[in-house]
């Protein structure tokens, strides 16, 4: 096979963290090449049209933005933004035989804790603990974009020992329980612990602290946002950015072997005809490999031993609806309920229940999961006539539904959590959601879920793991490496999620790979 024209950088996947790598080594004057499986680049974090005849574009797979760094968009001259969402949660509960609920975000957060608990003690206490979550990240946040620091030079960094404490060394459950006392306040609070992440409040492998800290340092405020466009003019930008630099950006072309000796490297790959066959083949050869795949992609195409096997844990539902649903509870416009995070059977105990459940193989009886509204906050998603005649998306994300309970039959256990946890929303609402549903051109209801196995099938993650496996610290281990981005050869690199300090749609694993390349 004839080896094509040799390349400073060879990247091996075009999602987002591809291509800030590719934009980055393009702009430092790079030659640089992009090889992407799919037809569009963009990898998990795409907007599209699920719906056929239905002029919508929903953000399918990844959806919100936090831990972008204002750095990687001011550095690359990327044309895109954020919005703030206008309430950061709604949380509906039944007690003494009335509906209510906890709304936070804008002037009523006090009264609606006083309305919740009959006190002022829970919103004192949530005040507090959130200032501290809030100067821990004033402090963390910046070091993701620098090299790795020691432990205890982040230990230092942070100079709150309570907080180093609570986050980095005891399961975060003794923290929430130690410094709130309602069922459901403690339950909105450890939902950032259990996004992608199958732990319990107490895991002593604090896997639940981990993917808590990454939830509450975003930005360095915590602040999960709403991108302008969706999350597809987020990677429209950075494909945009890369190619004005001069990347050379390859869809259709799938790497299938990276070969090196440290100095120099070949990537192999294979071209798609369109109708899933193969058209081609082909190899280049490059000084540096960046793989923003997973690492158990990255161990295939360099035929080393696997990583440990990832599992994933979350229901993706996306939802177009007519009108927004009329509440149970009264008291609360149905427009800002939907605006922030909208808590579905999280109170801490049902969180505690459906990981038991989940764990001993069944799917959770009340499952439990959050819902935010895309087009309050952004409307320019809809088409005019749908956004005239006041439809509205909805994204649902389920929690505690590890890919092992779809083993056995996908569809139909799909279809049964899908009815299920559509069933814990209708328990709160004042008319069933599937009357809100809008339809497709066939006559449809627009409604699509994903469990684990589908991601695994559409996007290759590992076992359908949105992180490409359990999220590591900020901070140095062994093995890690300058930025966290090394392997065992000098000259290939780690740019996707399942780099150190990944995850998320960050950009920051793409930044921290070019920087190693550029020698920073």
């Amino acid at each position: 096979m004839t080896v094509q024209r040799a390349y400073d950088a060879v990247i091996v996947g075009g999602g987002h963290n591809g291509l800030v790598a590719a934009a980055y080594l393009a702009r430092a004057g790079r030659s640089v090449l992009v090889l992407e499986r799919l037809p569009g680049t963009g990898g998990a974090a795409v907007s599209t049209t699920p719906f056929a005849g239905v002029d919508a574009r929903l953000s399918r797979y990844s959806y919100l933005v936090s831990l972008l760094p204002p750095k990687i968009v001011a550095d690359l001259g990327l044309r895109f933004a954020v919005v703030r969402r206008t309430v950061s949660s709604y949380t509906p509960v039944e007690r003494g035989g009335r509906a209510g609920g906890l709304l936070v975000g804008g002037e009523g957060t006090r009264e609606s804790f006083a309305a919740l608990t009959g006190s002022d003690a829970e919103y004192q206490a949530w005040r507090r603990f959130y200032a501290k979550t809030g100067r821990v990240a004033q402090r963390v946040f910046p070091t993701l974009t620098e090299p790795l620091p020691s432990r205890e030079a982040l230990r230092v960094r942070v100079d709150d020992d309570e907080a180093w404490r609570m986050l980095f060394e005891e399961p975060v459950g003794v923290a929430i329980e130690r410094t709130f006392q309602d069922d459901l306040v403690r339950g909105v609070v450890l939902t950032d612990a259990l996004i992608g992440t199958f732990a319990d409040a107490h895991d002593v492998s604090l896997a639940q602290n981990r993917c808590f800290l990454y939830h509450v340092i975003g930005g360095g405020t915590g602040e999960w946002n709403v991108p302008v466009g969706g999350m597809g003019a987020l990677t429209g930008a950075l494909a945009d950015a890369a190619r004005a630099a001069g990347a050379e950006i390859r869809t259709g072309h799938e790497a299938v072997r990276i070969t090196t000796d440290g100095q120099e490297a070949e990537v192999s790959y294979r071209t798609d005809a369109g109708d899933g066959t193969v058209a081609g083949e082909g190899t280049v050869a490059a000084r540096h490999v960046l793989v923003g795949a997973s690492p158990h992609a990255l161990a295939a195409l360099l035929d080393a031993p696997a990583p440990p096997p990832a599992e994933g844990a979350q229901l993706k539902v996306n939802m177009l609806l007519k009108r927004l649903p009329r509440l149970r509870d009264r008291s609360v416009d149905p427009r800002d309920a939907f605006a922030g995070t909208f808590h579905i059977a999280e109170g801490y105990g049902q969180l505690a229940t459906a990981y038991r459940e989940a764990a001993a193989g069944r799917l959770p009886g009340a499952p439990p999961s959050e819902i935010y509204c895309h087009s309050l906050s952004d409307p320019s998603i809809l088409g005019p006539d749908l956004a005239a005649r006041g439809y509205q998306t909805l994204t649902l994300f389920g929690l505690h539904t590890p890919a092992r309970l779809f083993t056995a039959d996908n569809d139909a256990t799909r279809a049964a959590l899908l009815k299920a946890t559509l069933a814990e929303l209708d328990a709160h609402l004042d008319e069933p959601l599937a009357d809100c549903l809008a339809t497709d051109a066939e006559g449809r209801p627009c409604i699509e879920a994903k469990t684990p196995l589908d991601l695994e099938r559409d996007l290759r993650l590992p076992g359908g793991h949105i992180f490409h496996g359990d999220l590591a610290w900020p901070y140095a281990a062994d093995g890690t490496g300058r930025w966290g981005v090394e392997t065992a050869h000098a000259n290939v690199l780690l740019c996707g999620a399942g780099a150190a300090r990944g995850g998320g749609v960050s950009g920051i694993p793409g930044h921290n790979a070019a920087m190693a390349v550029l020698g920073g």
